[in-house]
């Protein structure tokens, strides 16, 4: 048996794979994100060490007791700030808060070759431009900060002892040099750091600790080997089986991403395309990222009284794809690719006196499709080909939805059994690896094909229009400088 664990933005999810790799069983707890301030988000990080050990402990004990490696994934670029003792000194900031407009172009400035040693575009996301902030900002914080460590890391330090983090996640602090694999003295420099506030690096197969005696008898398992595990997206890729030059995914979770696996370094920051290292040996991966995607579902629903996800999904049936006026910009955090843009804010436009909660439900559905799709035309401009992309995260439960990005994208959608499972299943595979030995190819096998939804050509015409529309809409929804 091996336990995966995803230390996710909305909660922490823990499975159990058992010697087949089938899900034998898997918990869930609950996280909050607070926002106190326009732009601001934060998460206390002792609330995803209670988390994860809910979730843990929500799973059969028989299982747990069979564990014998866990692998650990989480949500990327949340900046951990602790001190000589090892304890946060404020809330982490959060790989949606966009405070760090103004570092973004500080440490572009201070570091003209930035984009070529990270692969990426400075975007106020990442880990780095938080740094520059809470130094700008935060001067008294800023001088007590020993260790800085990703949000999985955290808890990574609190399961082992060790301060330990994996490529895949370190390759979006922006302070990684991509290509070499290794940390960049130039680029911790810029935001008065050096190596000795990092985590040491591991491939995402290598094993970074052991459990500590007292959480393993807290969890109810054996002291048993914690490997380093992976970003989310990268993690939720090799549990299903993106693991090979080409092959590609669409995650639906709270974000929304494209990736694609390479076997080579290919960065392109010009359109906002992610490049970053794989949570494979010697692999990397391009990324298109979406910062709002289910978690437009869950606001939509809340702002009509729809009782949940599932109800909304059937008010948008009963309207239909492209049947009503309305267009909807799903920007509530900002966006990365392709616009790279952390102050737009989502927008309803083409309302009219019929407009009710199934037409703007419909809109919504489209609008992160769109967005999507925007993302694949980025990646594509990179040289990129998509012949089809495997489906996961939370929005994969949705068929419907499935056949309105498919038309959107013009590409099949794959659905496969447990892919709704996520990160947390690549990482326990991650963990079997580590183990038992085996290739990823062998051990990171793409799971049963449940279905697959094809373009539908008729919806493809009648989505075009609307695709066009939204695309003409992002410039005038953007405030002009200065303004």
């Amino acid at each position: 048996m091996f336990l995966g664990i995803d230390v996710g933005t909305s909660g922490v999810k823990a499975v159990v794979l058992d010697e087949a790799g089938a899900v034998a069983g898997q918990g869930v707890a609950a996280l909050t994100v607070q926002r106190p301030h326009p732009l601001w988000s934060e998460q206390d990080p002792e609330s995803w060490w209670m988390a994860t050990t809910a979730a843990v402990q929500a799973i059969d004990p028989a299982l747990r007791r069979s564990v014998r490696g866990v692998g650990v994934a989480g949500q990327m670029h949340g900046a951990t700030l602790l001190d000589e003792s090892d304890r946060p000194l404020r809330p982490a900031i959060l790989w949606n808060d966009g405070r760090s407009d103004a570092e973004c172009t500080e440490l572009e400035a201070a570091v003209p070759a930035l984009r070529d040693i990270a692969g990426n575009i400075a975007m106020p996301g990442f880990t780095a431009p938080k740094l520059l902030w809470v130094r700008n900002h935060e001067p008294d914080v800023f001088d007590r900060v020993r260790t800085v460590l990703l949000p999985k890391d955290y808890v990574r330090l609190k399961m082992t002892g060790d301060k330990a983090s994996d490529l895949s996640d370190s390759a979006g602090t922006l302070w990684l040099d991509v290509a070499k694999r290794a940390w960049s003295a130039e680029l911790l420099s810029a935001c008065g750091l050096d190596e000795s506030a990092m985590p040491r690096l591991f491939e995402g197969t290598e094993a970074t600790g052991t459990l500590r005696p007292e959480v393993a008898e807290l969890w109810g398992m054996p002291a048993v080997p914690v490997v380093a595990g992976g970003g989310d997206n990268a993690a939720g890729a090799a549990g299903v089986g993106v693991v090979k030059d080409g092959d590609a995914l669409l995650s639906l979770g709270t974000s929304g991403v494209i990736f694609v696996a390479t076997d080579t370094f290919r960065p392109n920051p010009a359109r906002a395309v992610h490049a970053f290292c794989h949570c494979l040996p010697d692999m990397w991966h391009q990324m298109s990222v979406h910062l709002s995607a289910a978690s437009c579902i869950d606001w939509v629903a809340r702002l009509t009284g729809a009782a949940g996800p599932a109800d909304l999904f059937a008010r948008a049936e009963t309207s239909g794809p492209g049947t009503g006026a309305e267009i909807f910009l799903p920007y509530l955090s900002g966006e990365r690719t392709p616009h790279n843009d952390a102050h737009v804010r989502g927008a309803f436009l083409g309302l009219d006196n019929d407009t009710d909660a199934g037409r703007l439900s419909q809109a919504v559905l489209e609008g992160v499709a769109f967005a999507l799709a925007d993302g694949l035309d980025a990646l594509r401009d990179a040289g990129t080909q998509v012949d089809r992309l495997s489906v996961i995260g939370g929005g994969a439960r949705s068929g419907y939805w499935g056949r309105i990005i498919a038309s959107a994208f013009e590409v099949p959608l794959v659905y496969l059994q447990g892919g709704e499972v996520g990160p947390a299943l690549g990482a326990a595979r991650l963990a079997q690896i580590a183990v038992d030995g085996g290739t990823p190819e062998q051990v990171c096998a793409q799971p049963p094909i449940a279905r697959q939804i094809d373009p539908e050509a008729t919806l493809v015409e009648r989505l075009a229009p609307r695709k066009a529309a939204f695309r003409d809409a992002y410039p005038r929804i953007t405030p002009k400088k200065g303004q």
